[in-house]
């Protein structure tokens, strides 16, 4: 059920739109997506009430957590007050230790990520069902935190800094191997090239898709990143619902800039895959390669738990425009937010419309989302006839990829 102009939503209708306690110009910019509110809520709703390999009581315990790291005490809140699970107790089995540590890493480190951590889960009992259920939990929480941050924000809530997160998050670097498990080049640097993605769960079979799986995923090919997603079929039919309504759809923000707001919230997370996917968009939606490719160049140096240390080069170069939505961007894609009203200050004072503001803020968020699958649940590589020397892979990162809408053959997104 939709909310009716005619009342406030309830948090059973709208939880995000609830938290964010919005001003009447930012509440009826929302309205432009009805589709983004609608599907946000949905996912949620099935990740939080339906059956699964975890209980439910155990998924918003994890969520809380989340939530809290992600500076949305709101969204914690509302987790805790449908009893979950104790964390402080349940962690005492290993089982659910296991559990915890990579839901720190992937809420707040995932390029850290690596197969042997997957693998960790398997170890505890975990089936592929389970693990794509734990990303989701993570990853879907990562996106309502930065949605009610972002909104609120725009509504004139300046909730000021977070608390650094409580993890305990190891000391290591990025994931980063020569050479991907089937044998292929691994990406060492950004490119707008296209990229293939090898998963580390195993998706379902493409023979034993369903039609309610292969709805889930209306309009994309059944590659296997969403085939992998396919196992928790509620969550995939309410995501692809939002990235048609947030990047597919004309009113809003001007489709090249909700494209760099997903290069930069992958940048922001180091997620290679992505940010070749939607930097090749950007630069032929917006026809200024030279500006995304400085984008793709700029070097984002990090701290303990692979945090970006400091953004400011992300926006380095560009136009006043899109400089101040890169680093709205990557100040609300930094986990937790860095974002501020500053940062929405100038945006109005560049001219962005409310809707365009939302539209922005959306943007982020997904890919907030999206970043975390993509890069915990398996790893991008070159492709077949790429050779595996440095000069191949600075060769790759200049390289013009066709401008036209292409679908990966490996994980079926389309843009």
């Amino acid at each position: 059920m939709t909310a009716t102009a005619h009342r406030p939503p309830t948090a059973r209708e709208d939880l995000v739109g609830v938290l964010a306690e919005l001003d009447p110009a930012t509440a009826e910019a929302r309205l432009a997506k009805p589709e983004v509110i609608e599907h946000t809520q949905r996912a949620h709703d099935h990740l939080f009430t339906d059956p699964g390999r975890l209980s439910p009581a155990l998924r918003r315990a994890l969520a809380a957590r989340v939530a809290e790291q992600h500076g949305a005490p709101g969204l914690a809140q509302e987790h805790h007050r449908h009893d979950p699970v104790d964390l402080t107790v349940a962690t005492a089995d290993e089982s659910v230790a296991a559990l915890v540590r990579h839901a720190d890493l992937l809420s707040l480190a995932p390029a850290l990520v690596t197969p042997q951590d997957v693998a960790a889960l398997t170890a505890v009992g975990l089936d592929a069902d389970g693990i794509v259920l734990l990303s989701q939990v993570v990853a879907v929480t990562a996106y309502e935190a930065r949605l009610v941050t972002g909104l609120r924000l725009l509504a004139g809530h300046d909730d000021g800094a977070t608390p650094a997160p409580a993890a305990d998050l190891p000391a290591r670097g990025k994931y980063a191997p020569d050479v991907a498990p089937n044998g292929l080049p691994v990406p060492r640097v950004y490119t707008r090239e296209l990229l293939g993605w090898l998963p580390w769960v195993e998706p379902i079979p493409a023979e034993e898709l369903t039609d309610e799986h292969r709805a889930a995923f209306a309009g994309k090919s059944d590659g296997s990143y969403f085939r992998l997603l396919a196992r928790e079929t509620g969550v995939l039919a309410a995501r692809t619902q939002i990235d048609h309504a947030v990047f597919l759809t004309r009113v809003g923000l001007p489709r090249a800039e909700r494209e760099l707001a997903a290069a930069v919230t992958s940048k922001v997370n180091d997620c290679l895959f992505c940010a070749s996917v939607h930097a090749r968009k950007a630069a032929q939606l917006s026809k200024r390669p030279e500006d995304v490719d400085r984008l793709l160049a700029a070097d984002v140096p990090r701290g303990p738990g692979w945090a970006p240390a400091d953004l400011t080069a992300l926006s380095a170069g560009q136009d006043e425009r899109w400089a101040a939505v890169v680093d709205l961007s990557a100040a609300l894609a930094a986990s937790p937010s860095r974002a501020t009203a500053a940062h929405v200050t100038r945006l109005r004072e560049l001219g962005l419309e409310p809707v365009e503001l939302v539209d922005l803020v959306a943007s982020v968020a997904f890919f907030s989302w999206a970043n975390r699958l993509m890069l915990t649940l398996g790893e991008p590589h070159l492709p077949a006839d790429t050779p595996l020397t440095a000069d191949s892979a600075l060769a790759a990162d200049s390289a013009l990829a066709a401008d036209s809408a292409v679908t990966d053959p490996t994980t079926g997104e389309t843009r």
